[in-house]
């Protein structure tokens, strides 16, 4: 893309409404902008990172072998009626009526949705196990919308549910999607902890969430470094008991030191049992004839929030230090333009079409702008790289490269391709 044709509107100040890193950067990177009370809409640069996270979600899942389907966000209150969470779920659940006065509501969830599916069209046991997923816009109606995308009403999701014969078959698929979400995080490049964790308004009696790391979060993780145990370290304490003072001593039934940390919940995995099959009436035929409930699993990411939470990790006082696989830049191509620089805005022009050939999301910044200015925006907007090519490339051809988290480095033209190749690999 040429820095001139796209469209991001930065900022200079942070935003008096942003209160979080992550929605401080944003918008001054122009990335996202307010419609409403925790609505946004994501602009070019915001939007990319959004669907690269998503790409990175969905890969993962399908391995798994979940099959991708799309539900609908406007859900009638028959099917919460059936479920007994019409009334159980509270404010955060809008209702509307339609022009016929019927009674709806936006998603925020669709176990209802997914159950009734199941229910209707799947009948044998020998259809089983059976997981479904999409990735697909939610509405809960917060009280207090705050920190930007990291807590909106408005959000996109990735939630996937799976069906089976037994809990055996269940605890199966359960764990092949844990492992999956392990490889999600990993290849979005974030430090994460998988920690116990309540059903909440879900249900179920098994659960675990996802949380990545950042001083920002809301929880306060309890973990050791010696294994995967972690916990929310709120149900370690005692009424009264500050949780500052678990740090240093041993886990419940472990010789293993409690870590403290803050962590901000992007991923929910959960066995649910027969909780909604069993109040929605979710049978199968089984292998000796008879009707049998249905068990169930459930497993969300916070695909929006996931970028958020990125930001919360991953920043410094110069803007956003994106991990390189869901940067929407991973290189911008820096030429400063002098009369005498003619061949270096054509080795730029030629290098930004190799690189682009290769696979990499590359900007060259074409603009007529000092160069103070287009480093500055390079960094905001969090670039992996950025290549200034100037007087060294006219004077003995070598460009300066420079790493959003490393020094600069002086590298000859002819190298510089197979140099930034070999760092996206």
């Amino acid at each position: 893309m040429l820095a001139s044709k796209i469209f991001v509107p930065f900022i200079k100040d942070n935003p008096s409404e942003a209160e979080v890193v992550s929605h401080q950067l944003l918008l001054r990177a122009g990335m996202i902008r307010k419609v409403a009370s925790g609505i946004y809409n994501w602009l070019p640069l915001g939007f990319k990172t959004l669907k690269l996270v998503e790409e990175i979600v969905r890969e993962e899942i399908s391995k798994t072998g979940a099959h991708e389907i799309f539900m609908p966000m406007v859900q009638p209150k028959d099917l919460w009626v059936d479920s007994k969470r019409w009334d159980k779920f509270g404010p955060e659940l809008l209702r509307f009526k339609d022009r016929h006065e019927r009674d709806f509501c936006l998603g925020p969830t669709h176990e209802e949705i997914i159950t009734d599916l199941i229910r209707n069209n799947l009948n044998s046991y020998k259809e089983l196990p059976l997981t479904l997923f999409q990735i697909q816009t939610k509405f809960r109606d917060e009280i207090r919308p705050r920190y930007g995308i990291m807590r909106g009403r408005e959000f996109l999701m990735k939630d996937a549910y799976s069906f089976h014969i037994d809990s055996e078959s269940l605890n199966i698929t359960y764990l092949s999607m844990r492992e999956a979400y392990k490889s999600i995080f990993n290849r979005l490049g974030l430090e994460y902890k998988i920690v116990k964790a309540d059903s909440g308004a879900i249900g179920g009696e098994i659960s675990e969430e996802f949380h990545v790391l950042a001083d920002s979060g809301e929880d306060t993780l309890a973990f050791s470094d010696e294994s995967e145990i972690a916990i929310n370290a709120e149900l370690l304490i005692s009424a009264g008991e500050d949780i500052n003072s678990l740090s240093g001593k041993s886990f419940p039934n472990s010789n293993e030191i409690i870590r403290l940390a803050k962590g901000i919940e992007v991923g929910h995995i959960f066995q649910l049992g027969d909780v909604y099959s069993t109040a929605m009436n979710a049978t199968v035929i089984d292998e000796k004839g008879d009707r049998q409930i249905l068990q169930m699993g459930c497993y969300g990411i916070g695909v929006s929030r996931i970028v958020a939470a990125a930001i919360e990790q991953n920043h410094d006082d110069k803007g956003i230090i994106w991990p390189k696989n869901i940067a929407p830049i991973q290189i911008s191509i820096l030429p400063i333009f002098k009369e005498q620089n003619d061949n270096a805005l054509l080795f730029a022009k030629e290098l930004y079409l190799k690189l682009n050939q290769q696979g990499l999301r590359v900007m060259l910044d074409d603009r007529q702008e000092r160069f103070g200015k287009k480093i500055t925006e390079s960094e905001l907007i969090g670039c992996p790289y950025a290549v200034v090519i100037g007087k060294n490339y006219t004077d003995n051809q070598t460009v300066e490269v420079i790493s959003r988290t490393a020094d600069k480095s002086e590298i000859k033209a002819s190298e510089v391709e197979t140099f930034l190749t070999r760092a996206f690999q």
